[in-house]
């Protein structure tokens, strides 16, 4: 499991697609005389240097710390080897000095190194400053910046209430979840991250344009993360759950100032249903045919926040549709729809609250038999009668409307004919078998729509 700055990802490359360049502030000064001048653009741990002994950067160092920053040389070296020197020690005893060297490092390109974990001790306040050095000429050193090593996750795991979503019990819908999450009792906290998900978001920085860090402010993700209102304080997040019902969990971790992350807590509650009901406007609409359906809203949480619109989608017709409607100011709405699934379709339905709130879904569903009905008195279904030569007739009955053709076929390689149906929407074809056994009649209606409906096998045995 990762906590805090521990699994810094670092996301190279990423300056031309983020549009970073160095202009005005990447191109390492010269001195006019040609003279090396310090580093610039200093970071430790991938965070800005702090340049104020009072306000120190807070990094976690289990393995060391990584500093980095632009070798200052003029345009021609004359091939003399570009290196970048860094001393570190800590503000409590100057004297106390360890110092590591990049060598070979790029000029114009931030030159990392890693100042050894022995020599950075938890809680322990460091400065660091770092010198150019070409073949045998160095710079001065630049301006030192400060740092506080934290490699010690917070004490206690925070705790999460929420006062409108009791916890380990259903609640009712229809507006936010409020939380309160607390330090409790760990003052080193600075802020929360928190996910519906188990597994939370960690923090990384992107690599720009000649290796120079991106940090940025964490807590700018409101998404996942909040500052608490003071150090080892609470904060308050007001959070839309995942779905529209059912049971919840909220997933909470305290950070401190190195991003080191606490124990992880968890908020279980459920939400009982907000669902919209549908109703056609008869209780069984007839395959194909234009039928008037009914939305309405959860009646609590109407009562909440009002309605604004539906989400629709049916599943199971010849092409399934996804759309959007609006609703009356009673939170209803109507929609029209020809349902022509073969077998059945069914509609998916969720509602969305003036207030963001999403419903979980409602669904309705119909079955169809679209298959004709097929019908011998000389060659009954599933049973024996006639013989070689005796011929059958066969009639086809259609069980929706608007049946124009039918088309058939009696197996065995035989190919599929096709007969015109009459006024009343059946046909009746003469067939005379030329072998005896079983046999198996496919048959299929087509509209005048040109829609082929599912197909029907009809068995029977000759005699």
């Amino acid at each position: 499991m990762f906590f805090g700055a521990r699994p810094r990802t670092v996301l190279a490359s990423l300056g031309a697609a983020l549009g970073l360049t160095l202009a005005g502030v990447a191109i390492p000064a010269h001195a006019v005389d040609g003279t090396l001048t310090p580093p610039t653009h200093l970071f430790n741990g991938y965070r800005h240097c702090a340049t104020d002994a009072e306000r120190p950067s807070y990094r976690w160092a289990g393995e060391g710390l990584v500093v980095e920053g632009i070798p200052g040389v003029p345009e021609n070296t004359g091939g003399a080897r570009v290196s970048v020197r860094y001393q570190v020690w800590p503000v409590a005893d100057p004297s106390e000095i360890t110092t590591v060297t990049r060598d070979y490092a790029t000029p114009g390109f931030e030159a990392p190194a890693t100042l050894p974990a022995s020599a950075l001790a938890d809680g322990q306040s460091y400065a660091w400053q770092a010198q150019t050095v070409v073949g045998e000429s160095v710079s001065t050193w630049s301006a030192p910046c400060y740092v506080t090593i934290d490699n010690s996750r917070p004490t206690s795991a925070p705790t999460i209430t929420s006062p409108n979503y009791a916890g380990e019990k259903w609640n009712e819908g229809g507006e936010p979840v409020e939380f309160t999450l607390s330090a409790n009792g760990a003052t080193d906290v600075e802020g929360f991250v928190f996910s519906w998900q188990s597994v939370l978001p960690v923090i990384g920085t992107s690599i720009g344009d000649h290796g120079i860090p991106q940090p940025v402010d964490p807590y700018t993700d409101t998404k996942y993360r909040v500052r608490a209102d003071t150090l080892g304080g609470s904060a308050t997040v007001t959070l839309m759950p995942p779905t529209g019902s059912g049971p919840m969990t909220l997933w909470v971790r305290s950070l401190d100032r190195a991003y080191n992350g606490s124990e992880t807590a968890r908020y279980d509650f459920s939400v009982k249903s907000t669902a919209p009901s549908i109703s056609p406007a008869v209780p069984e609409p007839e395959f194909g045919q234009p039928t008037e359906f009914t939305l309405r809203p959860d009646p609590a949480l109407q009562a909440k926040s009002p309605v604004v619109g539906y989400s629709v989608k049916t599943t199971g017709g010849q092409s399934d549709r996804a759309f959007d409607i609006t609703a009356r100011s009673d939170g209803t709405a109507t929609v029209e729809l020809a349902l022509d699934g073969l077998y059945g379709e069914n509609l998916q339905v969720t509602s969305r609250s003036a207030n963001g709130w999403v419903s979980d879904e409602a669904w309705w569903g119909i079955s169809y038999d679209t298959s004709p009905t097929v019908s011998s008195d000389t060659y009954p279904e599933n049973g024996s009668g006639g013989g070689v030569g005796v011929p059958g007739t066969f009639t086809f009955t259609p069980k929706v409307k608007d049946v124009a053709s039918y088309t058939y076929t009696f197996g065995n390689g035989d190919p599929e004919v096709t007969v015109p149906a009459d006024t009343d929407h059946k046909a009746s074809i003469e067939w005379t078998p030329a072998t005896d056994g079983w046999h198996d009649l496919t048959v299929y209606a087509t509209t005048r729509s040109g829609l082929q409906l599912a197909p029907y096998d009809y068995f029977f045995t000759v005699d």
